[in-house]
């Protein structure tokens, strides 16, 4: 019975790796990366410039952690402000570093944003943005970590052995590119009371990500649905609610959830600068999320971990992945800046 358990053990540590290469990485604080679900919820926020830090560590209860990294940047900007205009351009930028596997397979992207958000309404926050996201991928493999069946002399292995793999190289590089379409607007006279949906379409240029020899194995485009909602409970609390749907080829992912955010300064939650926000999210047939934030403006900081719920939970003991991200946002002293305008697109 140990050894039929060990021997299921390790089948599912061989198949996670070839099943999670062929989607594109993921985030359970997706709140906290907008420009990898969708390009136009760049610029989405209350203030000028924003930055974001996200890291990522998964698997390490069952085999080589998964390490994942997230840095965006969004600098949003007013469109013909001095004639009275309501639009507002974004400009910013999306690097993710990704290592999986116990081959250190290496992903790293650089994925400059532009973002233009047009006003619908002269009297209320109603913005309808269109974002374009396009930039370079590299990928690579360890060589001196792979191992393969070839190498089996029929008594043990023998890494002098060629691996028998008709792989051109171990690095590949390609372009890639995003578009998205979201829509946000202010739900009451409160211009916090918010909600957004937005489609984004990825990797529409199908880039060739094949270490092989054959160029005609494409990374399958992916659709990203989201959704979120924001309203006042009390003067002091917030309810956000938010969700992601994405299908990429046969795979999808369903993760949804919400946070309470409380001010701990006793002033309106609007007006303070340290809010305590905790909440869960869950990923649907995959793991459950705890989440707690904290706001020291201009900071914030979150911390969230994923207890596994999947097939692979017997294995993992329900030690999913940490998850922690760190935020800076802040408005400019300027004349221009959109913490003067009377409608800027935010959530």
């Amino acid at each position: 019975m140990h050894k039929r358990n060990g021997i299921f053990y390790l089948l599912l540590l061989l198949a996670l790796p070839a099943g999670l290469m062929a989607q594109d990485i993921h985030f359970s604080q997706f709140m906290e990366t907008p420009l990898w679900r969708n390009p136009s919820l760049a610029g989405i926020f209350q203030g000028d410039f924003r930055a974001q830090g996200v890291y990522r560590t998964q698997w390490g209860s069952v085999t080589v952690p998964y390490r994942t990294g997230s840095f965006n940047t969004e600098y949003k900007m007013p469109v013909n402000a001095r004639r009275g205009g309501n639009d507002f351009l974004t400009i910013g930028a999306q690097i993710t570093y990704d290592m999986a596997g116990s081959t250190n397979f290496k992903t790293i992207h650089v994925l400059p944003a532009i973002n233009y958000h047009k006003s619908l309404s002269g009297n209320r926050n109603t913005y309808l943005s269109l974002g374009f996201m396009g930039g370079f991928v590299q990928r690579s493999i360890d060589r001196s970590k792979i191992s393969t069946n070839s190498q089996f002399d029929g008594s043990g292995y023998n890494p002098m052995l060629d691996i028998n793999e008709s792989l051109v190289n171990y690095n590949r590089s390609y372009g890639d590119a995003s578009v998205g379409l979201s829509f946000n607007t202010a739900l009451s006279e409160d211009q916090y009371d918010n909600m957004f949906v937005g489609v984004a379409y990825h990797h529409f240029n199908r880039p060739s990500n094949s270490f092989y020899r054959n160029p005609g194995i494409e990374l399958n485009p992916k659709w990203v649905y989201s959704a979120g909602v924001r309203f006042g409970i009390s003067d002091l609390a917030y309810l956000t609610l938010l969700g992601d749907y994405s299908k990429q080829g046969v795979y999808n992912e369903l993760l949804f959830g919400g946070m309470v955010g409380h001010s701990i300064t006793g002033a309106a939650f609007t007006e303070s600068a340290q809010n305590l926000h905790v909440g869960a999210f869950i990923r649907w047939r995959d793991a459950i999320i705890p989440v707690i934030k904290l706001d020291l403006h201009p900071f914030s900081i979150a911390f969230s971990y994923d207890i596994n719920t999947s097939q692979l939970r017997t294995a993992s003991q329900g030690r999913g992945g940490f998850e922690l991200s760190i935020t800076y946002q802040r408005f400019f002293d300027r004349d221009n800046s959109t913490k003067n305008a009377v409608l800027c697109p935010r959530f």
